[in-house]
């Protein structure tokens, strides 16, 4: 299976377009033809960036200045989305907190869970019944490592992108077979703004300088293996070790092993 093929009328949309993944996501789908549809909330990085990869790849790029995280705002662009001609769909956006669940910000923690979990389902639904009319799409979802297990004192993170994971790779093998694909994109640490938008910026310090990969190497892989219509993509070695730990290892034992390491994050 591979990506459907850029057309003049048919979009890829990446959600979380304004920093990081997003934007390679961005890059990488333009490098290879396909007319955008920018999401996140910074509508200047937004603008910026539809500008640059118009000059650059002479594709139509528009621009959605939306708060996911919204109900409100994600139901208007879902209704766009339904009507709209869509061949790929990179659900990207997310952010994590860090810090213990009794005395986190309630509504940050809610935002937390629309944002990496509601979201995602709800764009989601909003264009798979097109395309499996059409016979033809793809649909990326960013999860992470960390929903493989447990994330004491990352507990609304873990959980959200746990859900994520499973919507991803139920919704691979439910397609098989309808000209339509999905992928899940795993990775673990990834060179972004994410420690920044986490509050947390012990964050980067926290593993050597190799065992992190970089956003273009993520996105890289992410298009690769939705153009080979793979399953799951976990970029980078730490990434792998991650995964195979986090499916393998007692909860008993990666318990508290996790809680002590995220506790050194604050």
């Amino acid at each position: 299976m591979s990506l459907p093929p850029p057309t003049p009328a048919m979009r890829a949309v990446v959600t979380g377009a304004s920093s990081g993944i997003g934007v390679a996501l961005a890059e990488g789908l333009a490098r290879r033809g396909y007319s955008l549809i920018l999401i996140a909330r910074r509508e200047d990085r937004l603008r910026e960036l539809a500008d640059r990869l118009a000059q650059r790849y002479g594709i139509e790029a528009e621009i959605r200045s939306v708060d996911l995280s919204d109900r409100a705002e994600r139901a208007k662009l879902c209704d766009e989305l339904a009507t709209r001609d869509i061949a790929v769909l990179c659900n990207n956006a997310g952010f994590a907190t860090y810090g213990e669940l009794a005395t986190a910000n309630p509504e940050r923690e809610r935002q937390q869970v629309e944002l990496n979990s509601v979201a995602v389902h709800d764009l989601t639904l909003a264009v798979l019944p097109t395309m499996l009319a059409r016979g033809v799409g793809a649909i990326l979802i960013t999860g992470s490592t960390a929903g493989n297990q447990p994330g004491p004192n990352n507990a609304t993170y873990a959980a959200s992108k746990a859900f994520a994971n499973t919507l991803a790779e139920s919704l691979h093998s439910e397609l098989v077979g309808t000209g339509v694909q999905c992928t899940l994109l795993a990775p673990g640490p990834v060179r972004t703004e994410y420690a920044e938008v986490a509050e947390v910026p012990k964050l980067d310090g926290m593993l050597p300088g190799p065992l992190w990969v970089s956003a273009e190497q993520a996105a890289t892989a992410a298009i690769a293996g939705m153009a080979a219509g793979r399953r799951r993509v976990v970029p980078g070695v730490f990434a792998k070790v991650q995964t195979v730990s986090g499916q393998y290892t007692p909860r008993s034992l990666i318990g508290p092993i996790l809680r002590t390491v995220y506790r050194r994050v604050k």
